[in-house]
C-alpha cells in the first residue's frame, strides 16, 4: 500500500449494532479529510477488505457512498481517487479547450458521433434555420489531464460552416470556425440547470446512473447570425459556478426563442 493510500492504524471495523460498510465509510471520510490531498489514490478493493477484515462487498458499499457524496471519484480504469478540489466554471465565452490551457490542464477530445441531420425544432428555431433543413449535430467526450469531465451534444448551423465534419473535431471547434469559415462567435445566450445524469451520459462520464450534472445550453451567434446550440453536461463533484451578482440594470434584449426546452 503506497504512503499516500494509508488508512492510520487505530480505526478498525468490528462486530457490533452499527453495519460494517458504515463503519468503514466512515473510516474512510476520516482519511480523505484529514490526511490525503484531493486527487490522491485509495487503496484498492482487495487492499481495504484485506486490511479490515471485510468482504469486498462491503468495500465496494461503503466506497459507493462516497462517490455518490462527492468525496471520491472513480475513474475508469485506473482506480478511486479523492475527489479534486472543484473547478470555477466561467460564464464568458470561451472555448473548452482555451479554458482547461488556462488552468494549466491538457485538454483532449473524443468524438463520440458525428452526423448532418434534421435538429429537433428546438435547435432549428434556435439557428434560424428553415423546416426540415439539417444541421451539423456534434457529440463530444471533453477531458482534462485524461479525466473525462463534461459530455458536449451541439447543432452548428451547416450553411455558415459547410464541411465542418471534415475537419479535426478534436480540436476547439471555436478555433476551426475561426480559421477556416471567418466565423468567431461573439455573443451567446446561455440557460444553466441541474439534473441527474441518464445512462449514457454517465456511462460517457465514468459516473452512477442518477449522479449530479450541472447542465449548460448555450446559443452562440456571430455578428448577430446564429451559428451554435450547444448542450453540455459537467460532472457536478468537479464543477461550481460563482456569480457576481450587482443592482445594475441589465443589457436591453431578449433571449432568443428556442421554441421548447430540452
Amino acid at each position: 500500500m503506497s504512503a499516500a493510500a494509508h488508512v492510520p492504524p487505530p480505526d478498525r471495523v468490528v462486530n457490533g449494532p452499527t453495519p460494517k460498510h458504515a463503519q468503514l465509510r466512515e473510516i474512510l471520510r476520516r482519511t480523505v479529510e484529514r490526511e490525503l490531498p484531493p486527487g490522491a489514490p485509495i487503496p484498492s478493493e482487495r487492499e481495504l477488505a484485506q486490511r479490515y477484515g471485510v468482504s469486498r462487498l462491503t468495500v465496494r458499499s461503503a466506497i459507493g457512498k462516497l462517490v455518490e457524496e462527492g468525496l471520491l471519484a472513480r475513474v475508469r480504469g485506473k482506480g478511486t481517487f479523492t475527489a479534486a478540489r472543484r473547478m470555477e466554471l466561467q460564464l464568458y465565452l470561451m472555448s473548452f479547450t482555451d479554458d482547461m490551457r488556462r488552468r494549466g490542464l491538457t485538454p483532449t477530445t473524443e468524438v463520440v458521433s458525428a452526423a448532418t441531420e434534421v435538429p429537433p425544432t428546438a435547435s432549428a428555431h434556435a439557428l434560424g434555420l428553415a423546416e426540415g433543413a439539417r444541421a451539423h449535430h456534434l457529440v463530444r467526450l471533453r477531458h482534462a489531464d485524461g479525466v473525462p469531465l463534461a459530455v458536449e451534444r451541439g447543432w452548428y448551423h451547416a450553411g455558415r460552416a459547410p464541411g465542418l465534419l471534415e475537419l479535426d473535431l478534436t480540436q476547439s471547434i471555436y478555433a476551426q470556425l475561426a480559421e477556416t469559415y471567418g466565423v468567431r462567435p461573439d455573443r451567446a445566450w446561455q440557460t444553466v440547470w441541474a439534473e441527474g445524469a441518464d445512462r449514457e451520459t454517465a456511462r460517457l462520464l465514468g459516473m452512477r446512473a442518477g449522479s449530479p450534472l450541472l447542465v449548460f445550453r448555450r446559443v452562440s451567434s456571430a455578428n448577430g447570425d446564429p451559428i451554435e446550440d450547444i448542450t453540455s453536461w459537467y460532472r457536478g463533484d468537479h464543477y461550481q459556478v460563482t456569480m457576481q451578482l450587482d443592482r445594475n440594470t441589465p443589457e436591453p434584449g431578449q433571449p432568443p426563442h428556442y421554441g421548447g426546452s430540452r
